[in-house]
């Protein structure tokens, strides 16, 4: 990416973070009183996430999950008892996503881009991987999209966490790393409106069916 394509890029960014917050200012303020009236916990889950060039960033998502005293898995799969039945309608829709429009709008993510990984998965990213840690985490983008069931084809597999980290993550750092180095701002709109409307997602970006480990 040039200059002027990262000044783009953020300028497209600010814009539509905005203008996000003021369109859905309201269900978010709704969403909130949803959660907080069906399950005790915070409105918002922060955690911390590997941003760009490796710098520690606290991404926002409204809460799905009962507190719990001690941290489990970071992999959820579907039907995960964990999940609140608010969560389960926020996460189908997705909506559970939109503080990331206050990251996008602070400068720690963009609309487009890899998800921010945990420091673990973070750590893996060496040599030509390392590229990733040159953008800003995004809240969609093409791996987001492809996998976009990913919590169904994690519920089938035997050990979720061994087939994550060994087929899913690797197969998900290969196609963000075309997209790093294919990027255009076009092809960020495009992924846009596919989050927006899935009945754009072409057949290319339909999940694959992975092989079992």
């Amino acid at each position: 990416m040039t200059s002027f394509d990262c000044a783009l890029k953020r300028s497209f960014d600010l814009l539509f973070a905005s203008l996000g917050l003021c369109v859905f200012s309201i269900p978010m303020l709704l969403i909130g009183c949803a959660i907080k009236l069906t399950s005790r916990g915070s409105v918002l889950f922060i955690q911390k996430r590997v941003g760009r060039h490796k710098q520690i960033i606290r991404m926002h998502k409204f809460r799905t999950m009962y507190v719990r005293e001690k941290a489990g898995t970071s992999i959820t799969v579907a039907h995960d008892p964990r999940i609140t039945p608010v969560g389960k309608i926020l996460r189908s829709l997705k909506l559970d996503e939109l503080p990331q429009l206050i990251d996008v709008l602070r400068g720690t993510m963009s609309f487009v881009g890899p998800r921010p990984d945990v420091a673990g998965y973070a750590d893996l990213l060496v040599g030509d991987d390392a590229i990733l840690l040159c953008l800003r985490p995004g809240i969609t983008g093409p791996a987001s999209i492809m996998y976009r069931k990913e919590e169904e084809l994690l519920a089938k597999a035997a050990n979720p966490t061994h087939y994550n980290n060994e087929r899913i993550w690797p197969h998900k750092v290969s196609i963000n790393k075309r997209y790093a180095q294919e990027w255009s701002f076009w092809g960020d709109v495009r992924y846009i409106l596919m989050t927006l409307v899935p009945a754009l997602i072409p057949p290319s970006l339909n999940m694959p069916k992975l092989p079992e480990v």
